[in-house]
């Protein structure tokens, strides 16, 4: 896939960090996306959301990765969770994937997503998980991208703009686990 050229980094706990990913929060929930927010979403909420998930990165348990356009603006991020239990030492969980609207099929989410998976490789992870939302989730991005799809946990949620859905787990193999 050709990616639109964009930027990605870890991301660090600042103000204009924390602005920009405080606005792309509340646009993906405003525009329906399951990520774990109603709507309304306040930007204090969203703010205090970001500022306990970058306080984590900054510990080591999670690597917060932005996609930058050439013009500095955030297109959209995605959480690396590495802090599991103790029997899970060899996997990663994603969470938090989100691109802007207006920077929507062009490639970043794709581009996120290999750069979590490589970063996962490099911190020993053999196993990544997920899950994304049943009604109007990315079960179809996640399985053009390799991810096997477990099963579906019904009624798991509630919409962000009112009803439930469903969560479809998925999981993908990075390495061979050596245990």
């Amino acid at each position: 896939m050709n990616y639109d050229p964009v930027l990605i980094r870890p991301l660090a706990h600042d103000d204009l960090t924390l602005s920009a990913l405080s606005e792309l929060l509340i646009e993906t929930v405003a525009n329906g996306g399951s990520v774990s927010f109603m709507h309304p979403l306040s930007g204090e909420n969203a703010r205090a959301f970001w500022q306990g998930s970058l306080a984590a990165a900054e510990q080591g348990g999670r690597i917060i990765l932005g996609a930058f356009t050439e013009s500095g603006d955030l297109a959209g991020t995605v959480t690396l969770l590495l802090d599991l239990p103790p029997n899970q030492p060899h996997r990663a969980e994603i969470a938090k994937m989100m691109t802007a609207v207006a920077h929507r099929g062009k490639g970043i989410a794709s581009a996120l997503l290999a750069e979590a998976e490589s970063l996962a490789r490099l911190h020993g992870r053999s196993l990544i998980t997920l899950d994304t939302a049943e009604d109007e989730g990315a079960a179809g991005f996640y399985e053009k991208q390799g991810y096997n799809r477990t099963g579906v946990i019904p009624g798991f949620a509630l919409k962000p703009l009112g009803g439930l859905t469903g969560t479809i787990i998925y999981w993908k193999q990075l390495c061979t686990t050596k245990t």
